[in-house]
């Protein structure tokens, strides 16, 4: 495929013509709804076979690179260039069609019901884990239930593997209190474990992800010694055992969220563990990327030091952010956005699309009907291509979504030209 970046004066009919791919292929492998108004600085999934690119003028070899999901060192192999330095405009670039790894995807939902089902059935042949959200512990060690059983059969018509989600959450918020009933109290612990057992097993879940945030940090070693406690219990049924992590950068990093989050036990542990690199920019917190992939990348390099990559599962948003300013900390939150809708929030206000090289993501400021301006965040086709390439270079166990039922069709065709989708039913 060939990400475009559109430019002024460019329509989807015009780009249809100039890289003789008819529109409806176009319109599919972004979503589009016929002949919508396009946004400058609008990335536009090109599906197509592409074997060779002109090199424009200011373009490296880096970035040629970059942009068809590849190493340099694989252009390199396949072009008569022997410093990547000297390139010139005009000069075409030969470029290889690479095997696709393979790869393990989870995606949370919080979607039941028929609404759920519809999702499922959507998007779940790019699926190695469906994950429910979630079973909510309680003091006394059991599980507010869910109404999974039409998800759970809609994954496994499509094979995605269910994974159930144990948390602490509660009214909102997760709570240490029920974190720390859950790993410090025998009885209470034993209670959740027998119940987590029999609802695998009479709902047909294959895997246990266990998401507990805000962990009081001097029950870290009691945290440890649950997850130890499941995977000897689990394991015999041959059930996978999975973790989430909070995005840290050092064993020692100070905070309620990440002092009782041992990335080097959790590795050593459980089948795999997923990073929850999100939330930079979040609703009640100042704008920003929601994933900046600077900010990701250190917390890979320094997971990568304590946990094998194959352990590894990078945590991305299927969402954005579209903040009033100016932003007064403790006011109104913002709202979320897809991506789809950001795109189509830009054409509506005239904005123009601006992508930040840092962050590698897509931002645009807007005033709205009340003259208040608004800065947005969001993903799109670019963004989610810069993670995938992370994920290939580091060799990644996998990826992880937060969460399904936001609109973001251009994910799915990044993925599925990326990566072969394992499937473990």
């Amino acid at each position: 495929m060939h990400i475009h970046v559109v430019q002024r004066g460019d329509t989807l009919w015009a780009l249809s013509q100039k890289f003789d791919v008819p529109l409806n292929d176009i319109l599919a492998a972004n979503g589009l709804r016929g002949e919508e108004p396009l946004v400058i600085g609008q990335s536009v999934i090109i599906p197509q076979q592409v074997t060779s690119h002109k090199v424009l003028a200011g373009e490296s070899l880096w970035a040629i690179a970059e942009r068809y999901g590849l190493s340099l060192q694989q252009l390199m192999a396949v072009n008569p260039i022997k410093n990547p330095a000297l390139i010139y405009p005009g000069q075409v670039i030969t470029i290889p069609q690479a095997t696709k790894p393979v790869t393990e995807v989870n995606a949370y939902t919080e979607k039941f019901g028929a609404a759920g089902v519809e999702i499922v059935n959507d998007i779940g042949q790019y699926l190695t884990y469906l994950s429910p959200f979630s079973y909510r512990v309680q003091l006394d060690g059991s599980m507010i239930p869910l109404d999974d059983s039409a998800i759970i059969k809609a994954g496994y018509a499509h094979r995605a593997a269910p994974m159930m989600v144990i948390t602490n959450f509660e009214n909102g918020t997760f709570s240490p209190e029920i974190a720390h009933a859950a790993l410090s109290n025998q009885s209470v612990q034993e209670r959740l474990i027998t119940d987590i057992l029999a609802i695998m097993k009479n709902k047909g879940y294959l895997a246990l992800n266990v998401d507990f945030e805000y962990v009081p940090p001097a029950d870290r070693a009691l945290y440890n010694a649950f997850l130890q406690k499941l995977v000897d219990r689990l394991h015999p049924s041959g059930y996978l055992v999975s973790s989430c992590l909070a995005p840290k950068l050092s064993a020692d990093q100070t905070g309620t969220l990440y002092e009782a989050h041992d990335y080097a036990a959790h590795g050593r542990i459980v089948d795999f563990v997923i990073l929850m690199t999100y939330e930079w920019g979040w609703s009640g917190g100042p704008p920003r990327a929601v994933a900046p992939l600077n900010e990701v990348v250190k917390v890979l390099n320094y997971a990568l030091t304590v946990i094998p990559a194959g352990k590894i599962v990078m945590g991305m948003p299927l969402y954005g952010y579209d903040w009033t300013l100016p932003y007064v900390q403790g006011g109104k939150w913002a709202p979320t956005v897809s991506p789809q809708e950001a795109v189509r929030r830009a054409a509506k206000y005239g904005a123009e699309i601006k992508y930040d090289a840092l962050s590698q993501s897509p931002h645009y400021n807007y005033f709205d009907e009340q003259r208040r301006e608004h800065t947005v965040w969001f993903e799109d086709a670019r963004s989610v291509q810069a993670k995938f390439n992370i994920v290939k270079s580091y060799r990644l166990r996998g990826v992880s979504y937060w969460v399904l039922g936001v609109s973001f069709p251009q994910n799915w065709y990044v993925l599925d030209a990326n990566f072969t989708i394992k499937k473990l039913v």
